[in-house]
Parts: C-alpha cells; sequence; structure tokens
C-alpha cells in the first residue's frame, strides 16, 4: 500500500499525512455548517462550504503546499475537482 502513497506528487503527499491542518479546516467547515442548520437547497450548503474554505485559506492558516497539491488534484482529478 505505500508504493501507490508514493506515486503522488511531493505535495499532495503532504497534504495527505498532515493532519492537524485537516483537521482543523473540517472544524472550520463543521462548525459554519453546525451554525447554519439547515439549508434549502444542495447549492446553499456548496456554497457555504466554499466560503468557510476561502476564509480559511485567507486567513493564512492552511497548509504550505496546498496551492500546489491544488493544482495537481485539478489536474489528476479534472472530473471531480473545480480548482
Amino acid at each position: 500500500e505505500v508504493i501507490p502513497f508514493f506515486a503522488f506528487d511531493p505535495a499532495i503527499r503532504k497534504i495527505i499525512y498532515t493532519t492537524n491542518e485537516i483537521e482543523s479546516l473540517n472544524r472550520v467547515i463543521r462548525k459554519s455548517i453546525k451554525t447554519r442548520g439547515s439549508f434549502p437547497t444542495e447549492d446553499a450548503a456548496t456554497k457555504l462550504i466554499y466560503l468557510a474554505i476561502r476564509k480559511f485559506e485567507k486567513g493564512g492558516r492552511n497548509v504550505r503546499e496546498w496551492f500546489a497539491a491544488r493544482n495537481h488534484f485539478a489536474i489528476m482529478f479534472e472530473d471531480r475537482f473545480n480548482a
């Protein structure tokens, strides 16, 4: 199972194994969803999550390699990932 891990770009590997930053982002997303409660549409929930991630990124608390990894994710999973 280690070989597929090393097939990824070093920036993506850093994103995968830096769980503190990921948990911090998850906390921000959970908090924004919890304070809102319910959503009229799925699109409204998607927009709220997008805005929470943007605010998290602008706060300077993001993972250093996230922007490079985000570009690699967009190339690798272009049909599922919108950068």
